[in-house]
């Protein structure tokens, strides 16, 4: 079956699609800027903090069977319009949450938000694959990324600005301060999220209504022709090794990106920067992945082939994770950052490569490939947990705990060399296994 509309008539719906990877790109990459933030008004630990990241792509598991379940029974434009509405009602949460300074409130926020993307998400991306031909998915995906990305950029800058104003000088008074002085410091804090997570929602509600009325057309996958005379009809998604190790390579390329954006603020603190330097970080990863992104869009596929850039990306991600561990300083941060320019083109090459070939196998495998999400729910909180175990092991060796702390969160990075090592493993070979038998 091919795909019921021209390449002609796609303009619209890209410009639809790419209108959602903005919104869920803002609400996604103000991570990095809550992260520290729920770390201070909550006093918690670097592993505890980095369960901002876990309640958001967590969801991903949770519902993505269950979105592709609702998209079948429902449609694409009524489960965006639901997606939509269910990221505001997320929102919402937080006005409670920011009353009561509870953190697990703050993350059934988060959660109910991911939920909403989980919907979004799983019928956006394999739209825009299947939008048109297979080669040239990465292509729009990439233009989908620099719409995701510009949108974190934004986020991560406005919410930065908006949650991390003056969080430097009430660190330094709650050393000194009384139970109740404390309690009033923090409560102050954590009221600056109810009006930007008010009108946040009140946007999202309305996006949700209008999306109703979008022109999207209906496109399906084309379906798997069997080339050989007496070849095997394929009547299971285990049929496909390439797909299950796609699965697996998204799933470590995302804690990979989270880890890039979501930590590089708290990074920065941790180095001594002040967090009025330090909001700035997160943008600057995406700025990095927005540029890469654009040249993907011009490169792919005339000059560059989806599994080229898929291997370049992944060379360049263990570069780059080795430079972070052997320098300092504002150095070290910067090759944090570059991660965006090896993370940019990951998501685009992964999507098509998995999903060629898969036909009428295709919905059930973008939900695979949706669940596969929430390696930005483990692989994030891993890395805090490492920052923290490191940090008590060296202030138990006489090591200062600024300064331990400062070395611990770069020896920690260590934890993205084998994320990329499998990236590359699926661009060179993973890929290729279309059949056990490769036949």
């Amino acid at each position: 079956m091919e795909n019921s509309i021209k390449p002609k008539n796609n303009l619209v719906p890209i410009i639809i699609i790419a209108s959602l990877f903005f919104i869920f790109g803002f609400v996604t990459w103000i991570n990095g800027a809550l992260i520290p933030f729920m770390k201070t008004i909550n006093e918690l630990t670097d592993a505890q903090s980095y369960l901002v990241a876990s309640a958001s792509y967590i969801s991903f598991v949770v519902m993505a069977l269950p979105a592709s379940y609702i998209l079948n029974k429902i449609g694409y434009r009524a489960g965006m319009s639901l997606g939509l509405i269910i990221m505001a009602i997320g929102a919402l949460v937080f006005i409670p949450a920011a009353e009561a300074r509870t953190y697990w409130v703050f993350l059934t926020g988060i959660f109910i938000q991911g939920v909403g993307m989980t919907l979004l998400q799983t019928a956006a991306n394999p739209y825009i694959t299947i939008l048109g031909p297979i080669e040239s998915g990465a292509k729009r995906i990439a233009i989908m990324g620099i719409a995701n990305k510009t949108a974190g950029a934004l986020g991560s800058l406005i919410f930065g600005a908006l949650l991390l104003s003056g969080i430097d000088e009430v660190k330094a008074k709650l050393g000194s301060a009384s139970i109740e002085e404390k309690a009033v410091l923090l409560d102050t804090m954590a009221d600056s999220v109810f009006m930007p997570y008010l009108i946040m929602a009140a946007v999202l509600l309305t996006l949700g209504l209008l999306i109703r009325k979008a022109p999207l057309p209906h496109v399906e996958a084309a379906e798997v022709e069997e080339t050989k005379e007496g070849a095997v009809t394929k009547t299971s998604i285990f049929q496909f090794p390439h797909l299950w190790l796609g699965v697996l390579t998204l799933f470590v390329y995302v804690g990979a990106e989270v880890i890039a954006g979501d930590t590089i603020i708290a990074y920065g603190i941790s180095l001594g920067f002040p967090a009025a330097d330090a909001k700035f970080f997160t943008t600057i990863t995406l700025l990095a992945m927005v540029c890469t992104y654009a040249l993907g869009v011009f490169l792919i596929p005339k000059y560059l082939k989806q599994g080229t850039a898929l291997r370049i990306s992944a060379l360049l991600g263990i570069v780059f994770s080795t430079c972070i561990l052997f320098t300092s300083g504002f150095t070290s941060i910067l090759f944090v950052a570059s991660l965006g320019i090896a993370n940019a083109l990951v998501w685009p090459a992964i999507w098509p490569l998995t999903l060629e070939g898969l036909g009428k196998f295709t919905k059930t495998a973008s939900a695979l490939l949706i669940m596969a999400i929430s390696g930005g729910a483990i692989i994030p909180p891993l890395y805090g947990r490492m920052v923290d175990a490191n940090t008590h092991e060296l202030m138990a060796n006489g090591i200062k705990e600024s300064e331990a702390l400062a070395t611990a969160a770069t020896s920690s990075y260590w934890i993205l060399i084998p994320c990329y090592s499998l990236i590359l493993f699926f661009a060179i070979w993973g890929h290729k296994y279309k059949s056990w038998s490769r036949k």
